[in-house]
């Protein structure tokens, strides 16, 4: 195995570029390192992008959103106050995944790339309409991060081709969102269902909606029907029940040790139910 430490990102994308056979970007390495030591994957090349300047910085961009670089920790996110408070459903979804030890080790752009259909950040992520910059031989492109995964443990990235980046809209005012997951054990544990929900109020009215599950189906499943369901209505009940039913409409999941179909397309909407409040109430100016 071959292992490098780039100094820029143009000599990461070269690398990747040319490189032969497995490669692997190493930014967090919580699931490069688990996979390299349980005999998963064996990569031939090794690109540690770490050192590269900005990989940890969490800066306002000029709209007045958020650019996260690659190696943004889970812990770097939520000691971020002012991300915290703009985007806390987004901080919350990165901060279920793993141990204290694991959080400051953990990336959103890891998690995004090893394309499991229950990442945990993903859905919170796509619910809020963030963007990878996509950097790769022919240069920089911006990406909407449900395009990322494809399909379990793939991406469409082209070879060569290295998030460098991950952007977040302007919270803009009146505003809210959340992320609940379902788990069998308290912590530690991967998700049966997890649900993010981003919400726009004028008065107690919706006025902007989204959704978006996980673990429910090969990639993470934009409920757009949300929107209709929601949008020129107060969140009561029964807007709630008809955004339940959109959610558990629109799962496919499997069955496994950890959930069955029934199991977790009933947890779906229970979820969405959840989140949908909890966002609701931030958009109203309550952000506890």
């Amino acid at each position: 195995m071959k292992y490098y430490k780039p100094a820029t990102f143009e000599e990461a994308v070269a690398l990747a570029a040319g490189a032969d056979g497995v490669t692997r970007i190493l930014a967090g390495g919580t699931d490069v390192l688990v996979q390299l030591r349980s005999d998963i994957v064996t990569p031939d090349t090794l690109i540690d992008i770490k050192a590269i300047p900005g990989t940890h910085d969490i800066t306002r961009t000029g709209a007045g959103g958020w650019r996260l670089g690659v190696a943004v920790t889970g812990a770097e996110m939520s000691e971020h106050a002012e991300l915290v408070r703009d985007w806390p459903g987004v901080v919350e979804a990165m901060d279920l995944i793993g141990s204290t030890q694991v959080q400051g080790r953990a990336t959103p752009v890891g998690n995004l790339c090893n394309a499991s259909p229950a990442a945990d950040s993903v859905p919170a992520m796509i619910a809020a309409g963030a963007v990878a910059t996509v950097t790769g031989p022919d240069g920089s492109r911006e990406v909407a991060v449900e395009e990322i995964p494809v399909s379990p443990g793939k991406t469409s990235l082209a070879k060569g081709e290295m998030i460098t980046a991950l952007t977040l809209p302007p919270r803009g005012e009146n505003g809210g969102d959340a992320y609940l997951r379902f788990i069998p054990r308290t912590e530690m544990d991967i998700a049966v269902v997890g649900c993010g929900v981003n919400l726009r109020v004028k008065g107690d009215v919706i006025t902007e909606a989204h959704m978006v599950l996980g673990a429910v189906a090969p990639t993470a499943v934009v409920v757009h029907a949300a929107a209709d369901a929601l949008v020129g209505r107060t969140l009561d009940d029964d807007a709630l029940q008809a955004l339940a039913d959109l959610a558990e409409a629109s799962c496919n999941p499997i069955d496994d040790k950890r959930g069955t179909i029934k199991f977790r397309t009933h947890t779906a909407g229970v979820l969405a139910r959840r989140a949908a409040q909890i966002a609701y109430t931030r958009a109203k100016g309550d952000q506890a």
